[in-house]
């Protein structure tokens, strides 16, 4: 078997990265979105995110097995150092380091790029169930990240109530006056 490499996304990843995605949608508490988003929409998202942040796939033996990227967090002028991470591995992809992979590698671009502040949205049970587990929270302490503030019973999906935290890093300096951020 060969190595994971971690690779910018191409336009033809998208009906792979959606079947990714699609799994946590249908089937757990991940994601709060009700219905998978169609293969237009998902392109879209794509294009959108690409256009200032980086997006990655983790590949191993010619298959995609995960993805990961940035977005903006709140989408305000004073927020340009900060953004958001989203990451969504094959749901049979576990204890494979490809999470890993990919937010060091997006971590690193991320840097290179002056942003500063690091943040994940991540829905958290209060008791885990077959919905939802708190494996995405226990990964983010693993890579650096501490919780930063708790929403509770915010989303509501398989009829139960889930809390989201929001966790945080800080991966560079903070000065005054600040260099503006690079588009990737």
């Amino acid at each position: 078997m060969g190595e994971a490499t971690v690779r910018d996304v191409k336009t033809e990843d998208a009906k792979r990265l959606l079947e990714i995605y699609a799994y946590y949608v249908e089937n757990t508490a991940v994601s709060f979105e009700y219905e998978t988003p169609s293969l237009t929409e998902f392109e879209k998202r794509i294009r959108d995110m690409t256009k200032k942040y980086p997006y990655l796939v983790v590949e191993k033996d010619g298959m995609i097995w995960g993805y990961a990227c940035a977005h903006p967090f709140v989408g305000r002028a004073a927020y340009d150092w900060s953004c958001e991470l989203t990451v969504y591995l094959d749901h049979t992809a576990c204890k494979c380091g490809f999470g890993r992979l990919l937010y060091e590698e997006l971590e690193l671009r991320l840097k290179e790029m002056g942003i500063l502040n690091l943040y994940a949205c991540i829905g958290y049970p209060e008791v885990e169930d077959e919905y939802l587990t708190k494996n995405s929270a226990d990964f983010h302490a693993h890579m650096g990240f501490r919780t930063a503030g708790v929403f509770h019973k915010c989303g509501y999906k398989f009829d139960r109530w889930y809390d989201m935290i929001w966790m945080e890093k800080m991966i560079g300096e903070h000065q005054i006056p600040q260099k503006p951020v690079a588009i990737f």
